[in-house]
């Protein structure tokens, strides 16, 4: 069975009427089983029954958190390789049809990046691009994975989707995680998101993480685009998604990320609202879903909110981040995907997450445990 299947047994209305008809006592059954959660416990913590229990989710998240990862928080790089795109997304600054220059870092581009972001203690990073096939497509790929790889332990790919062979190939050069959201699971709206482009192709991306599972990745990300459709009804169906796929690839690590839409260059639009408010309850419902969940929380979001909700359920966080091509160390301005909100550096994060009796983690280990368990067995 894959998820196309599966997604196909729910309807948005049904996922609808049972979240705004949980009631206080059906939340408070599903904090008795938080950590261990099922779907109808998730639907219920993301519920407006669930708000009058944030005090008590984030304490439990609390707990949880520190149960299992300790006081470690990993600190990430988002490094933008390219704003090349084939697609139009109509809340993306890289959208084929924005009138903008477009860049591509060469590999001399890529040295210096490498060696700034070297220096500014980093180990773990996330390489991105638009989605061009040709112009940063796989052959683009097996030439910068390799080179990021000989000076990063951790590379996680945010790129285009891509079919399982090359994600074969893409895995043996280095690639140890790959992030793809859905943007959306309701077709209907995503349609309307995504006019033009291979993106457009719902199903394709759809069956991203199962091609991603087939080849045994170390860890792959999920998430939504929160804004582009009622946030808890769109988060429902992601922990539908991952609970599919944690069962079918229990030796892969998953983690789930929280973009919320923030402004872009000639982008207009108009989207759903989610608060600050709604984003906590739903960082401590995925935290009281299941309590080995990487949960991890970007620029986009602001230093005062990054700095309250960090010990209630965030395990990994992306710092100093730049969203434009070069960004840290070539002088050329290019356009930003996203304008991001908390600006401070790499060593400001550390001191924040010092002070509130958090441990910065710059180097993940996965490959290596991976390989040790993998050889033993």
């Amino acid at each position: 069975m894959n998820f196309k299947s599966v997604l196909s047994q729910f309807s948005k209305k049904e996922i609808k009427s049972k979240i705004f008809s949980k009631t206080w006592k059906q939340v408070q059954e599903a904090l008795n089983r938080a950590g261990q959660g099922s779907l109808d416990d998730f639907m219920a913590l993301v519920s407006p029954a669930a708000e009058p229990f944030l005090d008590e989710m984030a304490k439990i998240s609390f707990d949880l958190t520190r149960k299992r990862f300790g006081n470690n928080v990993n600190l990430f790089a988002p490094v933008y390789l390219s704003n090349e795109c084939s697609n139009i997304c109509t809340y993306c600054g890289f959208s084929y049809n924005n009138p903008l220059v477009r860049k591509t870092l060469e590999k001399k581009e890529m040295l210096k990046e490498i060696n700034v972001l070297k220096k500014m203690g980093f180990d773990n990073l996330v390489l991105l691009t638009g989605e061009n096939a040709k112009k940063v497509g796989v052959n683009y790929f097996k030439e910068a994975v390799p080179l990021f790889k000989k000076h990063f332990n951790f590379l996680a790919l945010e790129v285009q989707p891509l079919d399982e062979a090359d994600y074969a190939t893409l895995i043996h050069l280095g690639v140890d995680s790959v992030l793809v959201y859905q943007e959306t699971y309701d077709p209907e709206k995503y349609k309307i998101f995504h006019p033009r482009g291979k993106k457009a192709n719902f199903d394709y991306r759809l069956a991203t993480p199962e091609r991603l599972g087939n080849q045994k990745i170390t860890k792959m990300g999920l998430g939504v685009l929160l804004g582009l459709d009622d946030w808890r009804i769109d988060s429902s169906f992601c922990a539908i998604h991952f609970n599919f796929l944690k069962k079918k690839y229990w030796q892969t690590q998953f983690s789930i990320s929280f973009p919320r839409l923030r402004p872009a260059s000639h982008v207009r639009s108009q989207y759903e609202v989610i608060t600050e408010k709604n984003l906590l309850q739903l960082i401590f419902a995925y935290r009281l879903f299941d309590e080995d969940l990487d949960l991890s929380l970007s620029t986009r979001e602001s230093e005062k909110f990054r700095n309250a909700v960090v010990p209630f359920g965030i395990t990994s966080m992306s710092a100093g981040s730049k969203t434009n091509p070069g960004g840290y160390a070539c002088t050329e301005k290019s356009l930003k995907q996203f304008e991001i909100s908390d600006e401070r550096s790499p060593q400001e994060i550390v001191q924040m997450l010092k002070a509130k009796n958090l441990e910065s983690v710059w180097k993940d280990w996965d490959r290596e445990l991976n390989l040790e368990r993998a050889t033993s067995t």
